[in-house]
């Protein structure tokens, strides 16, 4: 009846909304230090390396080579700021509108999931939101066809969805469920085998429900083990490139020193 109905979808869009959630609170803190990390190097490349840059010359003397490197950059960054922050927003504008056109948002979405470790996070996310959609449909009466039409672009992937509907025209054919989904070469073997006990078995609502459990499961696990793994890794990174930084600007004092130490 249509309490059950509401009462199913109202849970899937509880399961969904936590997905989401789950994935932008592990995108916080990583952002945060990378836009912080930014704020550092633009004020010690844009202020304190001119500053450093002034004493070194009334200092006089060959300075050491990453020294030499980290001045001139900064210099050229000074001289060629605004072309460079056009140039960066150029690309980004021309990404943005590209990846708007179906196929440069079909060339992305392959490129995604094909990334090491980000792809697959990203496949089992579609995984998971095409079981549960497909769940919750099947569970409403809707029709196979009819869910797989709605399933298809809910996935958040052009590339799963392409699957799908391709799938569906088989499907529309007389074919199974899981065999056009193995043509596609996109879902995991064990979805496949799943889909394809829970036709046969007359449970398929059943068995979608048991992928998106697992695949929300492994998500989260995955995100969990993502975000401890980026915090060190950010942190090493900002390390090196501020301490880069700040190694170059003291390497003519350290040598000074050293020289004044000698006579």
């Amino acid at each position: 009846n249509l309490s059950e109905i509401l009462d199913r979808v109202s849970n899937y869009l509880e399961k969904s909304n936590a997905l989401q959630k789950k994935i932008k609170s592990s995108m916080y803190y990583p952002i945060g230090v990378v836009v912080l990390s930014i704020v550092i190097t633009g004020f010690l490349v844009f202020n304190v390396v001119p500053t450093f840059k002034n004493i070194f010359a009334t200092l006089g003397g060959t300075l050491p080579l990453p020294t030499q490197i980290l001045i001139g950059l900064s210099d050229f960054l000074k001289k060629n700021i605004i072309i460079f922050i056009i140039f960066i927003a150029g690309i980004f504008i021309l990404f943005k509108k590209y990846t708007s056109t179906p196929k440069g948002k079909k060339n992305l979405h392959k490129f995604l999931l094909k990334l090491p470790i980000f792809g697959e996070l990203i496949r089992k996310i579609a995984i998971a939101k095409f079981s549960r959609t497909f769940a919750t449909l099947i569970r409403s009466g809707v029709s196979i066809i009819k869910c797989l039409d709605i399933v298809a672009k809910t996935s958040g992937n052009k590339i799963i969805e392409e699957a799908v509907i391709e799938s569906k025209k088989l499907i529309e054919e007389g074919q199974s469920i899981s065999v056009p989904l193995q043509k596609t070469g996109v879902f995991p073997i064990m979805v496949i085998k799943m889909i394809s006990i829970g036709e046969k078995s007359g449970k398929l609502e059943e068995m979608l429900s048991k992928i998106a459990q697992f695949y929300e499961e492994q998500t989260d696990s995955t995100i969990t083990g993502l975000s401890s793994l980026i915090e060190p890794v950010i942190i090493v990174f900002l390390g090196v490139i501020i301490g880069g930084i700040v190694i170059a600007l003291f390497l003519p004092i350290i040598k000074i020193t050293q020289y004044v130490g000698i006579r």
